[in-house]
């Protein structure tokens, strides 16, 4: 029998008693120690290193392709290696990094993410390499690959673990092994429960690899006892292609066969060869993250906390791009995962159709008053656009939201990002940039914060034809394909922000301001300040009738209400600027308000949604007022938009900036 891939610290005898042979298969490898000399690997140059203790190495070939193509084997680096040799006499190379005992876990993937890192700046590696995945490697592989499906070019599995249930848990028909499983729930800290409810083996979250189109070839006896082929490789093959994707088993039941069908012979391995290489060659033109983002001021203040204190609370500010799952999620499980000992208070502040305007006055009791925020994720771009929020508004909306939270906390680190949608991809294709884009890089720039342009990387890459808007992207509501992306450029950011010198910077001064009216003190005013006539009434508890849809937040609330012509409000305050938002359903109608006796100004409160939705609806009276009290008065008119069913106005919160 053959030695087992990887087992260079157990002897194998040719006879030995097969319950030893496997569990040979079952312990992982010994690390190999590392050495600063170059050695030589089946007739190639091998250039050996060490990444936070973990024995790395490259082996070059003798005439390197252009773009530097590699192969990436995730374990048993000795094992099957012809595949290997035919790669290096046709010029690429392969890498490995002996991450063993660890079973493809969080504390792994940090250090492939360190080894990748590595070797695209040490070796100029190209960015997608082919990933080869043999037997327990594929927990690393697919592990990975999950986590960056834009940085892979193809998978390649043997025989691969798909389901630790399977592998190492034993719990279907497979054979299992007691101390692998045990030690598989010490490395992810769970119990017997947690172990067996785990979610993210191989099988499962394909989506973002489906998205990035990667090409999937395993290798597989159907005789497998050790890892049956009906609970790994068939179920990720099968979810693999009905979320679209491309996935290929060859079956090799030729004899003979060893190790209860884990082993068997590879009779062309140039065929695996042939399949790694038309994948990861030529090396696609790529176009960098980090020409999309500016890190500026960094964030060393959120820095500090998660690696000294070891307590942070991360916020996440902006519309439905936030509010629904994606790349959130991936932000929240990287933090978690890159500091794994630090205590993290996530606050997911995304409310679909808001933009900065209302940003700005809900800052306060969406975010502000749960408690201090170290690092905070603000977006506004998109929906700016789609609520025809002008120019200045945009500005002092942003510069308003961050000197608020500076004054909240001054040691509080934001990251502002511009997503993408049509109107920027127009925009560009005009040779011009989005108003929203440019306003947001201004505010970002003048107080020093790390801004990430992702409408201008979405506009160049698809004319670098990386990827297309229609088969990739989709929608201005991303698909997985955009989710991942916008978290690979957030990723990329924090990593550039985490190289920097990690210390806690002193409170910086607040520069002169963009504009003097912003809305650096943005709040709610409650409705129950309104002096109401007979035909408004708060209904404490407001939920539509019609059956249209809501916004959470805007519903099950208390609501100012009228829906008769001449319906009057008077509202006395102070501050710089006033407002109201609203819920603006089918049954909408037109407002007029005068400020201080001035002359009325009339109000659609109908929108473009409003026929199929009660949207929140964010409308700016005055925000040029002078210091001082003031006094509104609103009334219902007798006018409404063609569209609409009534004359209603649902009044959720007057704006006020004092």
């Amino acid at each position: 029998m053959a030695a087992l891939p990887g087992q260079t610290t157990i002897p194998m005898l040719k006879y030995y008693f097969t319950f030893c042979v496997l569990l040979c298969f079952i312990l992982p490898a010994k690390a190999q120690q590392a050495t600063p000399l170059n050695t030589k690997w089946k007739g190639f140059e091998r250039v050996n290193f060490s990444i936070e203790g973990h024995d790395a190495y490259y082996v070059k070939p003798n005439k390197p392709l252009p773009g530097n193509p590699w192969v990436w084997r995730s374990s048993f680096a000795d094992w099957h290696t012809d595949a290997d040799s035919v790669l290096l006499s046709r010029g690429m190379y392969v890498a490995y990094i002996d991450a063993d005992n660890q079973f493809g876990s969080p504390q792994a993937m940090q250090v492939w993410d360190k080894f990748y890192a590595y070797l695209l700046k040490a070796a100029w590696f190209s960015t997608k390499p082919a990933l080869e995945a043999v037997s327990r490697g594929g927990l690393y592989a697919y592990a990975w690959a999950k986590r960056n499906p834009d940085k892979v070019s193809c998978i390649y599995g043997e025989t691969p673990v798909c389901d630790i249930i399977s592998w190492p848990g034993g719990k279907g028909t497979g054979m299992g092994d007691t101390t692998s499983w045990k030690q598989f729930k010490q490395v992810f800290g769970f119990t017997e429960e947690q172990a067996l409810a785990f979610k993210d083996n191989p099988i499962d979250n394909l989506e973002g690899l489906a998205a990035f189109h990667v090409p999937i070839l395993h290798y597989i006896s159907n005789a497998d006892k050790l890892v049956p082929v009906t609970e790994n490789s068939n179920i990720l093959v099968k979810n693999y292609k009905a979320l679209g994707g491309t996935a290929t088993e060859i079956v090799i039941d030729k004899k003979p066969q060893e190790l209860f069908g884990h082993h068997f012979i590879i009779e062309h391995p140039e065929e695996i060869a042939d399949f790694l290489m038309s994948n990861a060659y030529p090396v696609k033109s790529v176009l960098p993250y980090n020409d999309y983002y500016k890190v500026r001021g960094a964030i060393n203040n959120f820095l500090y906390n998660v690696n000294k204190k070891k307590k942070a609370t991360v916020a996440f500010l902006g519309g439905s791009i936030t509010f629904n799952p994606g790349w959130r999620d991936k932000v929240t499980a990287y933090l978690k995962e890159r500091y794994p000992n630090t205590q993290f208070r996530f606050i997911a502040a995304g409310i679909p159709s808001l933009g900065s305007l209302p940003h700005a006055f809900r800052l306060k009791r969406d975010l502000l008053d749960s408690g201090k925020i170290d690092l905070l994720f603000l977006e506004a771009a998109v929906n700016d656009r789609a609520n025809s929020t002008d120019s200045l508004t945009q500005v002092r909306d942003l510069e308003g939201i961050i000197v608020h939270a500076k004054c909240a906390n001054p040691m509080v680190d934001i990251i502002m990002m511009e997503f993408a949608d049509p109107d920027k991809n127009r925009d560009y294709a005009l040779g011009k940039t989005p108003e929203e884009v440019a306003n947001h890089e201004m505010v970002a720039s003048r107080y020093g914060l790390p801004s990430i342009n992702i409408a201008k990387e979405v506009y160049d890459k698809i004319k670098n034809k990386e990827f297309d808007w229609d088969r990739d992207f989709k929608d201005l509501h991303p698909a997985p394909f955009g989710q991942e992306l916008y978290f690979a450029n957030i990723k990329a950011l924090l990593q550039a922000c985490s190289d920097s010198i990690n210390k806690r910077l002193h409170p910086q001064l607040h520069p002169k301001r963009l504009n003097a009216a912003s809305f650096v003190n943005g709040n709610y005013y409650s409705i129950n300040n309104a002096k109401l006539d007979a035909n408004w009434s708060i209904n404490p508890n407001w939920t539509p009738t019609d059956g249209l849809g809501t916004r959470p937040g805007f519903v099950n609330i208390p609501v100012l209400s009228a829906d008769k012509p001449g319906a009057e409000l008077t509202l006395n305050f102070t501050g710089t600027a006033i407002g109201m938002a609203i819920v603006s359903g089918s049954d909408a109608g037109m407002v007029s308000y005068t400020i201080d006796g001035r002359s009325y100004k009339n109000i659609d409160l109908y929108t473009q949604w409003s026929g199929g939705l009660h949207l929140p609806w964010y409308i700016l009276f005055d925000g040029n007022l002078k210091a001082g009290k003031h006094i509104v008065k609103l009334k219902i008119s007798d006018q409404h938009n063609p569209n609409s069913k009534g004359y209603a106005c649902r009044i959720v919160n007057f704006l006020r900036s004092e």
